[in-house]
């Protein structure tokens, strides 16, 4: 316990510090515009900073659940011997405070029988929480070395990437595959834990924590990976921008546009969107190159078959333009916790307050770790001069 409670403290001081790069690195970019995926696909248009912030959140969580597993390990077991205490006179609550302790592991039974083996089972959690957002971050930029022209990559060199052995003209980002695989073996770590905990009666030394043998250090090595990776990438705002104008990731916001200023129904503005990005791409026409008359023209085959709809285009050429921008996207996001500038400054003083709780915490949980094994040496030191 008292080994894992160390490696735990430098975790969180690991995971402190790659959040605030994180964070720094969200704030440098509230205003870079890139697209966002789902099903692999380009969804939406997004500002990186908004994106960047949710890993921030996710990783802040991931504080949390360290924290609440602190205050389960950090209890003493001195005392408590092999599981019904001793006939000795031992003062635990004295041996709790000199190893810096919060209180005691009271029940002795718990302390020594059941709760190691269900303490590897939440640092498993804790380690597989950690690994799933770092492996789910770093596929998104992963997905950009598939295109030879990524918005998103790693500084050649220093060993982020290296050139392949075959073909000369790659760069792989090795830094990226190593942190990834890592992330993997982590995952597979914990629920090794927790077959190690299965069905075995307490007692057993099969699940119990083991020291050294921990998957925190490994988690800690994780973190660090990333931290680096984050220092390590080279954005490119405008090859983003490009690559958003290049598909209609704007179509939603047609079909939104159109029933919010103009009561059309959504499934009709869908309908309507969804038939402008059919004629576009038969035209391999973009939304940049799209004009108005355009819109009209698709429009008005569209209002053919369906009565219910006004015969001309009721969205001006000016509202086209706007819902076609990823600018403009992103600026008439109207609800809390949106890309646009008010909310993102919001968000923004939210995750550095619980960044610097979160720091403050870590200081204090391993200054008193610190204080008192200097008591505990001076007092022992003065036990031996008196002798």
């Amino acid at each position: 316990i008292l080994m894992q409670r160390e490696q735990l403290l430098e975790l969180s001081a690991a995971l402190n510090k790659m959040t605030a790069t994180l964070l720094n690195l969200a704030r440098a970019h509230e205003g870079t515009l890139i697209p966002n995926y789902t099903n692999g696909v380009q969804a939406q248009p997004n500002s990186l900073g908004h994106f960047l912030l949710a890993y921030v959140n996710a990783y802040e969580r991931d504080h949390d659940r360290i924290q609440e597993y602190y205050k389960r390990l950090n209890r003493s077991p001195m005392g408590a011997t092999v599981l019904n205490g001793t006939g000795w006179p031992l003062n635990r609550d004295r041996m709790a405070a000199y190893l810096g302790f919060d209180g005691l592991a009271y029940n002795t039974y718990d302390a020594g029988q059941v709760f190691p083996q269900e303490a590897p089972i939440e640092m498993g959690g804790i380690a597989s929480s950690i690994a799933i957002h770092t492996t789910s971050l770093i596929q998104e930029i992963m997905q950009q070395y598939a295109q030879p022209r990524p918005w998103i990559l790693l500084q050649e060199g220093n060993g982020n990437t290296y050139v392949s052995s075959a073909m000369p003209q790659k760069r792989n980002p090795g830094i990226l595959n190593r942190c990834r695989t890592d992330s993997s073996t982590l995952l597979g770590l914990a629920v090794g834990e927790a077959f190690r905990a299965h069905n075995i009666p307490a007692g057993m030394a099969d699940g119990r924590i083991r020291g050294t043998d921990t998957i925190v250090k490994k988690t800690t090595s994780v973190v660090n990976q990333l931290d680096r990776i984050l220092q390590a990438l080279d954005i490119r705002p405008e090859r983003a921008l490009e690559e958003l104008n290049l598909d209609w990731t704007c179509s939603q916001e047609i079909a939104d546009v159109m029933m919010r200023k103009h009561n059309i129904p959504f499934r009709s503005g869908h309908h309507f969107a969804s038939e402008i990005v059919t004629y576009a791409r038969a035209r391999n026409i973009t939304p940049v190159d799209f004009t108005y008359a355009h819109a009209q023209e698709v429009y008005r085959n569209v209002a053919a078959a369906d009565a219910s709809l006004p015969r001309e285009l009721p969205l001006t050429a000016e509202e086209l333009q706007e819902a076609k921008d990823p600018a403009g996207i992103i600026r008439n996001r109207a609800v809390k916790g949106g890309p646009q500038h008010g909310e993102m400054q919001i968000m923004f003083a939210e995750a550095q307050k619980v960044l610097n709780a979160n720091t403050v915490w870590q200081k204090n949980a391993a200054g008193k770790v610190g204080n008192a094994e200097t008591k505990l040496n001076n007092d022992f030191a003065k036990l031996l001069q008196d002798n």
